[in-house]
């Protein structure tokens, strides 16, 4: 038994920045599936948003997360977040992260974007590869830290806890058990501080823009052993992913749409000003539920993102990345629009916390995008989620850091036992029940929803858990394996709540309750075993 006395799990913005502050005050543990760098954080293009500009101020940052969250967020996380924001980003910069900058008058300040739902410029960013930049700053970092250790390619299997031990005292959260990938064995760690930073659930869906790492292992740990999990219906899905077919998960920056970016459909008409006044910079939900309906109206596969009318120079300058991967494709953005299409992307709701990113269960904290905070509400404003992740990582560990560690004696915890299990014969029933519950939350769980549909998805999502259950119980664990048993928890999570919710609100729309109904729902969705 390996002991810590702070475990992270995940290696995004939240986890690496809660890491490099408990640092100091002990040992830490890292736990990440694949390599540092495989993280939704790396893939963010857009930026960070934070008031830094005299012509913003916090109260407008605050206004507009409250009105893309729909009636739903906590306004004094709201509050806490957008305030706290400009010291965390202080502190990012003094790591040596160099946001873009621009002349102005003889001096250089920063060059700020905008994006869908702002009512200013305040979107921090290095070209549009800014999430890829704040993870490589923050490991760097991390690995010149002696008390931290970063252990790659372990999978965290399930959380341990006093009540999984039998003990009848207050249940809290003791430990992990993790699967090192290389030497195919379960490890056991122990300690009294368990943070969950494992990102979102996007491959939950056919078509998404995250990487292959995010299948909601964090939301679906938490709920076995018992944490509230709120929110979950709100998958926000991003209107702008590169439609090719040899492209995958490949995102149009939200970014594209701040400089100017026009949505167009198949006959070439600017359509969104007939679903919203503010056009291509209406919220995500808005936008993603518009191309959805034009798609489906025209027959057409995709619409196009047109940037055309913004000089080459500018548009290699400002979206190298963007510029080069379509180039890849054959498609030059300076000169054609870019076909795209909605993908899922973002988790709005997660496992239940305070500010501070405590849970329900003692001694088990989440932070970043499997937590629910209470900031997005019904739907997140674009490029708030790196600002939370890193305002959230430093409250819990401050928190953490005030928390003696009081069980660490008492309990030892048991290892790992196996049983009499065989290896995996047939990896083909653990893709072909991969590839059922992705389709099927596609087919019945996407940006416009039925009861009926839902209904069909949780009949299904139901055997299929049962199916995997037993595979589970009778097979060797591997990364695979496991990673479909969490799919199908987040699944079945998301269709629950959904189906609860009997409004439409954010980005839960639903054919059979078009309007919102504040009386009975202006709430959140919080389920739990319990």
């Amino acid at each position: 038994m390996k002991e810590y006395d702070f475990v992270v799990i995940g290696s995004g913005i939240a986890g690496l920045s809660f890491a490099l502050k408990v640092a100091k005050y002990g040992s830490v543990a890292v736990i990440t599936k694949r390599k540092g760098a495989d993280t939704n954080t790396a893939w963010a293009q857009g930026g960070i948003a934070c008031v830094t500009s005299d012509e913003d101020s916090f109260e407008l940052h605050v206004r507009d997360t409250l009105v893309a969250g729909a009636g739903l967020c906590d306004e004094a996380v709201v509050r806490t977040v957008v305030t706290e924001g400009p010291e965390r980003i202080r502190e990012l910069m003094e790591l040596g992260l160099q946001f873009d900058e621009r002349d102005v008058s003889g001096h250089r300040e920063l060059d700020l974007g905008r994006e869908g739902g702002h009512s200013k410029r305040r979107v921090l960013h290095v070209q549009d590869v800014t999430g890829k930049e704040i993870e490589e700053t923050l490991l760097r970092e991390l690995r010149r830290q002696s008390e931290v250790e970063l252990l790659e390619n372990h999978m965290a299997v399930d959380l341990i806890t006093a009540a999984k031990l039998g003990f009848a005292a207050e249940d809290r959260c003791l430990g992990v058990y993790m699967l090192d990938e290389k030497k195919g064995e379960v490890e056991t760690i122990r300690s009294d501080r368990i943070v969950l930073a494992t990102g979102g659930c996007g491959k939950v869906y056919l078509y998404t823009t995250n990487p292959d790492i995010a299948t909601g292992d964090g939301v679906a740990m938490a709920w076995r052993v018992g944490a509230e999990i709120a929110n979950m219906e709100f998958i926000q899905f991003h209107p702008t992913c590169l439609f090719h077919a040899q492209a995958k998960s490949f995102l149009i920056s939200e970014a594209v749409r701040g400089e100017g970016g026009i949505l167009r459909n198949n006959r070439g008409e600017d359509f969104m000003k007939r679903y919203d006044a503010r056009g291509s910079l209406a919220p995500r939900d808005i936008v993603a539920r518009a191309i959805d309906a034009e798609i489906k109206r025209s027959g057409a596969k995709c619409v196009f993102l047109d940037i055309t009318h913004k000089s080459p120079e500018f548009i290699r300058e400002r979206f190298p990345h963007i510029y080069e991967t379509c180039l890849r494709f054959g498609i030059d953005m300076s000169k054609q629009a870019i076909p795209v299409v909605p993908a899922a992307h973002y988790q709005c709701g997660g496992i239940k916390t305070d500010m501070n990113g405590a849970t329900n269960l003692p001694g088990l904290y989440a932070i970043g995008e499997v937590a629910c905070t209470g900031l997005h509400g019904a739907n997140r404003l674009a490029s708030n989620s790196l600002l939370e992740g890193l305002v959230v990582a430093h409250r819990a560990a401050v928190a953490c850091i005030d928390i003696r560690s009081g069980s660490k004696q008492r309990i030892s915890l048991p290892e790992w036992k196996s049983g009499d299990v065989q290896d995996v014969d047939e990896m083909v029933v653990i893709y072909h029940n991969w590839d059922e519950i992705r389709r099927l939350m596609w087919d019945y769980v996407g940006i416009v929803r039925t009861d009926k549909r839902l209904q069909r998805a949780s009949a299904r999502l139901r055997n299929l858990q049962r199916e995997i259950r037993e595979f589970y119980w009778n097979f060797k664990i591997s990364v695979d394996l496991l990673e479909l048993r969490n799919l199908a928890t987040v699944a079945a999570l998301i269709v629950d709540s959904a189906l609860s919710r009997k409004e439409s609100r954010g980005l839960h729309y639903t054919l059979d309750y078009p309007e919102t109904e504040d009386r009975q729902f202006k709430g959140e969705t919080v389920l739990s075993r319990g």
